[in-house]
């Protein structure tokens, strides 16, 4: 008798600016591919066509050039997409999804940080995220300072990067908040340490939930 297939598994990673889920994320992606797994690896904005389009709106320009509210539109806009043409049929081809950032980063960035009415962004999550929520979040956490140090030592900063310590710290204490309502689903690692140190604990974290799915 046939098995069917295991069902997919839907990881996100978040932090602030300089957390190091890039890395991290290429890290882990490379891991499971060793191992056999089907592995998707996507970000936010963008992982879509459509949503790249978006993301060069989000991601370029002043800090302030968007109306906070309008930002989250313009998110959950190429959310829509990404969903649609990336995400969902990755799922429900039994691939694990890897996501740099996704709904986490809309409650933290333009929720806590920037002042939209949280019920807002949670009515737009509802209506486009719906049932595909994370299965898993690995959240980077670093103090503003130090993640800011290395975004600025990358180069050129990108449009959230410019904005005063201040927003980096109400981001973290978001972050890190949503961390601790949800502590089924998020995952805190220490990404003040080393590359190596810190691409481990995520493994042992992901391993276990991934033994856990049903097959």
């Amino acid at each position: 008798m046939s098995v069917p297939p295991r069902p997919g598994f839907f990881l996100t990673f978040e932090g602030g600016e300089g957390a190091g889920k890039s890395t991290q994320i290429r890290y882990l992606a490379a891991q499971l591919e060793a191992s056999g797994e089907k592995v998707v690896l996507t970000r936010e904005p963008g992982g879509a066509p459509g949503a790249e389009a978006i993301r060069a709106l989000l991601t370029t320009g002043a800090s302030d050039r968007w109306d906070p509210a309008a930002e989250v539109l313009l998110f959950y806009a190429a959310r829509a997409e990404h969903l649609a043409r990336t995400i969902r049929p990755a799922l429900a081809r039994g691939a694990i999804v890897l996501c740099d950032r996704f709904s986490d980063s809309t409650r933290a960035y333009q929720g806590a940080a920037q002042g939209v009415d949280p019920g807002f962004i949670e009515f737009l999550d509802q209506a486009i995220v719906a049932d595909t929520q994370p299965d898993l979040t690995i959240l980077l956490d670093i103090a503003p300072e130090a993640g800011l140090a290395r975004a600025t030592a990358r180069g050129a900063l990108e449009r959230f990067e410019q904005a005063g310590l201040a927003f980096h710290q109400r981001l973290r204490a978001a972050y890190l908040a949503l961390a601790a309502a949800n502590p089924e689903r998020i995952a805190v690692i220490d990404a003040a340490g080393a590359e190596g140190a810190i691409a481990g604990a995520i493994s042992q974290i992901v391993a276990k939930r991934l033994a856990a799915r049903t097959p």
